[in-house]
Order: C-alpha cells, then sequence, then structure tokens
C-alpha cells in the first residue's frame, strides 16, 4: 500500500505508517534540520527512511499531480503551534496553520484513509467551532471555500450541507479522539488528537485500538507485588516512600488486565548516566550531559518511576520541567537526546542532526514511532480487509 506523508519533521509518524507496511510515495517536509535529519539516516542505510522519497519544502508549493497511481494512504502533523497549550493560541489566525494544506491533499489525491496529529490545544473550548470546521473540510474536502468567504460562513454552508443528509461525490467518514500514548505503551504521558478517515465508498468500520497499557497496573506491580522493583534491582530502601498508601488509596485488590505503564526508567534504565559516566555515554549515540537544568515551581522534572511527562518542543529553547529527569534524590538534570528519543519510542541506531536545543524540538514534536505503528497497523489491516472484500465482489 502507497502513502503521502505530510509535515514529516524528524520521521516519528513516517517511521511508524512505514513499520505497518505503507510505502511511501512522497515525504514533504520543510525544515531543514529535520531533512538533514532524514537525510543523515539515510546516508547510513537506516531502513525504512533509507527508501524514502524526501522533498525538502514548503508543501503549499507542493504539486500532488506529479504523484501518479492510487494513494491508500495521507498521513501527517500539520504544525501544532497555533494550537499548542504553549504557544499563542492564535489558531486560525495563524499563518502557520497547516490544516489547509492537509484537506488539499485529501482533496487532490482522493486516498483511502488518512489519519492527522495534532495538539490536545486543539480541544480546547475557544477552537471548538474550528475543530468543527476542520471535521467537517475533511469530510467533504471537495467542498472548497468561495472567494473572500469567511471561515465562519464556510462553515454554516458546510453545516447545511452535512444535515441534508444526501452526499455526492467525495466525502470520508472520520472519528477523531484524544489518546494518552503511556496508554499504549509508550513511557511517555503524551495527550494527542488523532483525526482518521476513510472515504466513504469503502464501507468500513473503524474504531481506534484499544489501550493496552494502565496506570493501575503500574502501581499494582509496583506497590502490590513489587515485582517493578525486583525486575530494576532497586533495594527495599531506595524505593519511593509512600507508594502502599497510593494503592490502598486506590482500592485496588485484584490484578488490573492491563499491562503497566512503562516508565522513564524502563526506557532508559540501561544507558550509562551521562554526568557521572560521560565517558560510557560516549558510546551511545546523542547521549551526552547537558548542564544547566533546574527545578523550579510548576517545572519540577519527570519522575525516575513514572512515565515522562510529555516532552514539549518550545519556541524559544527547551522547556525546563517537561524535558528534565527528577531523580529519586530530588536533584534534576535534562535528558539527554538519546533518553528523549527512547521517551519517543525512536530506535537506538537513529541519529539526530543539530544542535541539541535544535533536535529536542525535532523530539518534543514528534509522534512516538510504536503509537503511530500501531495507529497506522489497524488502519492497514482494514484496508487490506476492504480490498479482498472488494475483489471478492467483483
Amino acid at each position: 500500500m502507497r502513502a503521502v506523508e505530510l509535515f514529516a519533521g524528524a520521521g516519528g509518524l513516517g517511521i511508524g505508517v512505514s513499520r505497518a507496511g505503507f510505502s511511501p510515495a512522497a515525504i514533504i517536509e520543510w525544515n531543514h534540520y529535520c531533512c538533514d535529519t532524514i537525510r543523515e539516516n539515510q546516508a547510513t542505510g537506516l531502513k525504512p527512511l533509507v527508501d524514502w522519497p524526501l522533498t525538502e519544502g514548503d508543501v503549499r508549493n507542493f504539486d500532488f499531480r506529479g504523484i501518479h497511481g492510487e494513494i491508500d494512504l495521507v498521513s501527517g502533523g500539520p504544525p501544532c503551534q497555533p494550537f499548542s497549550l504553549g504557544g499563542k493560541h492564535r489558531g486560525y489566525l495563524d499563518d502557520r496553520d497547516m490544516f489547509p494544506q492537509a484537506i488539499r491533499a485529501v482533496r487532490e489525491l482522493q486516498p483511502k484513509a488518512f489519519v492527522f496529529e495534532n495538539v490536545k490545544g486543539l480541544t480546547r473550548a475557544s477552537f471548538a467551532s474550528y475543530l468543527e470546521y476542520i471535521r467537517l473540510r475533511l469530510t467533504y474536502p471537495e467542498m472548497v471555500e468561495r472567494r473572500s468567504e469567511e471561515w465562519e460562513k464556510h462553515l454554516a454552508r458546510l453545516e447545511r450541507y452535512h444535515t441534508q443528509g444526501k452526499h455526492d461525490g467525495l466525502h470520508y467518514n472520520l472519528v477523531m479522539r484524544l489518546l494518552n500514548a503511556a496508554n499504549y505503551g509508550i513511557p511517555q504521558r503524551r495527550e494527542r488528537v488523532f483525526i482518521v478517515g476513510f472515504r466513504a465508498d469503502l464501507g468500513i468500520e473503524w474504531a481506534f485500538p484499544e489501550e493496552t497499557h494502565s496506570q493501575d497496573a503500574l502501581l499494582w506491580s509496583q506497590w502490590r507485588t513489587e515485582e517493578y522493583w525486583d525486575i530494576h534491582k532497586v533495594s527495599k530502601r531506595q524505593r519511593p516512600e509512600g507508594g502502599k498508601g497510593k494503592i490502598r488509596g486506590m482500592s485496588l485488590n485484584e490484578k488490573p488486565p492491563l499491562e503497566s505503564w512503562r516508565t522513564v526508567r524502563d526506557a532508559i534504565s540501561d544507558l550509562p548516566d551521562p554526568e557521572t559516566k560521560p565517558h560510557a555515554a560516549a558510546k551511545f549515540h546523542n547521549h551526552r550531559f547537558q548542564p544547566g537544568a533546574r527545578s523550579y515551581p510548576g517545572h519540577t522534572g519527570s519522575p525516575l518511576d513514572e512515565p515522562a511527562k510529555t516532552l514539549k518542543a518550545g519556541d524559544h529553547g527547551v522547556p525546563g520541567g517537561e524535558n528534565m529527569l527528577l531523580r529519586p534524590d530530588g536533584s534534576v538534570r535534562y535528558f539527554t537526546v538519546r533518553e528523549s528519543a527512547r521517551l519517543q519510542t525512536f530506535p537506538d541506531d537513529f541519529l539526530f542532526h543539530g544542535s541539541w536545543t535544535e533536535t529536542m524540538r525535532q523530539l518534543g514534536n514528534a509522534v512516538p514511532v510504536q503509537l503511530a505503528a500501531i495507529i497506522a497497523g489497524s488502519v492497514k489491516a482494514h484496508l487490506a480487509l476492504a480490498n479482498v472484500t472488494t475483489a471478492g465482489m467483483a
């Protein structure tokens, strides 16, 4: 199956889509550092990136008519700064809003399915009408705005068309959900909106994959069976205080059915500490100590024995609290690039290009590879089943 990746960034979503079995017909990204990261990994022969047809440039100037043949999937994370909780919240007033280009890609390529990811801030009450506008435009991508038509007027026209009940031409059945990556085995509490749509003529019924991991299961492993500490060889004296009180307060009387949330310790415990063992750490790609971390109210780092807080990109350097490790003794240090890559489930042989600040920005904007593979894999399975059904009816 063939895919087109928009706003590829450092490639987190694209790697997941490729792992799910899609072959990219185009990979588009405008940021030079991100493109250099992809090219650097291509130069080492890293799969699946080595075969990616990368285009460095503004998607607004990309001619989708140059892509021949049927496209099964369009995916991407339209730039999120207009909607980020850490940004200026300009939304549709922000010229960095690339959802119109995502919609153009769907209109011109007419893929069987699409997957788009964006920040939790998109669900803010102040953006509710615009989110509905995005949803209806993706549902009916051929209903373009008229010349000089304001988006609110276009929204009203889409609403009238949607409620009439009869829809001809290209349209999609889509679902949208806020997912927490930790609930799918990623060692990070990262909440993001995913919008998934299937072309209506395919008749596909789909729902987001069921969650596989839970906080309750982690607490059970830590404070009921204490298996978590035994696996990591943490002595009773070194275990956090007050943990058993947590599980008593939650009245966990039987083992939860899902797997445990993965923690920062689960993700990075086999990596040497870059501050105390710099020579050993130097043997790992992008694993160097970065000085300057400090804790202050509201920015206290990610505890070692919980999933990390959301890694963030930041417009002016690396945000403090979310990108720091909080050690059991209360000290903090910045996560290295390699540790951050682990938290985003990038492979260890994946290289990042640019300064520490730039590479951390790439990671803060990325989709966790493992989560992307789970969602894209489910989409592919349903498309494959629809293809078999269609072939059988022919």
